[in-house]
């Protein structure tokens, strides 16, 4: 996660006259789901009963899903 941080990539936004590629943009939407997806592991290890009863809510709402 550091070496993500020490490279920091201005986006299209904070380089005037940028214009995006599909790449860069996949690049950065793999990096941020990277993230979340830590972000969501950490919480699970730190509160396991919500974690659980989050779990069991959204397998409750998968079952009730019609398709």
């Amino acid at each position: 996660m550091s070496e993500r941080n020490s490279r920091h990539d201005p986006s299209p936004r904070e380089r005037p006259g940028a214009v995006e590629t599909d790449a860069e943009r996949r690049r950065r939407r793999a990096e941020f789901l990277r993230d979340l997806a830590e972000a969501r592991a950490l919480r699970a290890r730190v509160q396991p009963r919500r974690a659980k009863t989050a779990r069991l809510r959204h397998a409750m709402r998968m079952r009730t899903f019609r398709w």
